[in-house]
């Protein structure tokens, strides 16, 4: 049976983690993979994860299945940190989901409901996306095409050509939007340009697929899903797909939710049950451990504060280590602008430097980051940035 198949080559992010931490060199450094790290360059625990886990080992009484929509608690805690306080769609019962296996699973229930729903439909997703949204979307069956996101020129959303390109897609099709710190490029949508997708997907009548990956990670927990908060106070209908990964430092633990707006009640509770059987064909019933640490920190007004006071502090850490690389590489020796570093938002940037400095840079001074230059701030450190700043002088200064 096994005979005929090929060995596959490694996933480019994990096949670049092994180069990493197979490299001798004691002053490497790692910017490629999408972990937070403190400044000691560990992934840490967080406080609140720590004191709501010591509770569950107290108070927990069975292991048995949670069922197939995961924990309640979970889903009705993170859909409010989501849509906020003013949640009238909500109210209204149009909104409807379940815990999944992380982002990604989420990501897949999603597309399999809408492969359900739409078969034909195509889904559109920027250029660039973050690599995994073509498999685990795609694999579902869906068509997938893209629509322009990014300029390289200006280091932000070349807005214009996107929504030239959205104008196009029509009722049917699926719109896939990053809700806030895009992965990779760092490059956000403000709040008015979200008013004005939010206008376009009225006019036009495609739905809305929004991945949520990093809320808080960027400019606050509200702040940051100020966009989505009005495209869902306005849209018939659309899916989300979040993840406690980053946001709560969960990333072992696989837990995030998808929810799905629609237009009435009654609409709701149908997706639901196709969503449930979808799940139930793919992982049947999820994991419990990461969802119940969050409804009992969303749930607990004492762990809530300390989780955002402790996500204040990361995110916080991200943006002085832009601030500070963007101030270590002026005046390079190409004439390079790292100033768009500090606009950028979230864990992630697009460095711009070629493939052949890339290469220069793992291979002479031990810096690792993605072949399409995506780094990750987070990998910056206090104790790295000299040398960090000083290989990227040197690399620039020889030229392309």
């Amino acid at each position: 049976m096994f005979q005929q198949l090929p060995r596959l080559e490694a996933d480019p992010i994990l096949g670049m983690l092994a180069a990493y931490r197979a490299d001798p060199r004691p002053h490497k450094i790692d910017l490629g993979v999408g972990v937070y790290q403190d400044e000691l360059g560990r992934t840490p625990i967080m406080r609140a994860v720590n004191d709501a886990e010591r509770h569950l080992l107290v108070t927990e009484t069975s292991k048995t299945y949670l069922g197939i929509a995961g924990d309640p608690s979970f889903n009705e805690r993170l859909l409010g940190l989501l849509l906020g306080t003013d949640d009238r769609v909500s109210a209204e019962g149009r909104v409807r989901g379940l815990q999944t296996t992380g982002g990604c699973g989420a990501l897949r229930i999603g597309a399999e409901v809408i492969r359900r729903a739409r078969p034909e439909a195509t889904v559109w997703v920027s250029a660039p996306t973050w690599a995994n949204h073509v498999p685990l979307i795609g694999g579902s069956g869906l068509r997938l095409a893209e629509y322009p996101y990014y300029d390289p020129r200006t280091h932000g959303v070349d807005f214009d050509a996107m929504m030239g390109a959205l104008a196009e897609v029509g009722a049917g099709d699926v719109v896939l939007l990053h809700g806030c710190c895009h992965n990779p490029t760092g490059a956000d949508l403000s709040l008015d340009q979200w008013r004005e997708v939010t206008a376009l997907a009225l006019a036009n009548g495609f739905t809305p697929y929004v991945d949520i990956a990093y809320q808080g990670l960027a400019d606050g927990v509200d702040e940051d899903v100020a966009g989505v908060r009005h495209l869902l106070a306005a849209v018939p209908e659309a899916v989300i797909a979040t993840s406690c990964s980053k946001n709560f430092g969960l990333y072992r633990e696989r837990v995030g939710a998808v929810y799905f707006l629609t237009a009435t009640a009654a609409q709701a509770e149908a997706v639901q049950t196709q969503a449930m059987a979808a799940a139930r064909q793919i992982w049947s019933m999820p994991p419990a451990h990461g969802a119940a640490v969050v409804a009992h920190i969303l749930g607990d007004a004492t762990l809530r504060s300390d989780w955002l006071e402790e996500l204040a502090d990361v995110r916080g850490r991200i943006n002085a280590m832009r601030v500070l690389l963007a101030e270590r590489l002026a005046g390079n020796a190409a004439g390079i602008d790292f100033d768009f570093i500090r606009r950028q938002k979230g864990m992630f940037s697009y460095f711009g430097i070629t493939p052949d400095q890339v290469q220069r840079l793992r291979e002479e001074y031990a810096v690792y980051m993605m072949e399409s230059t995506r780094i990750n701030l987070a990998g910056v450190t206090p104790a790295n940035i000299d040398a960090l700043a000083a290989a990227v002088h040197a690399v620039l200064g020889r030229g392309a």
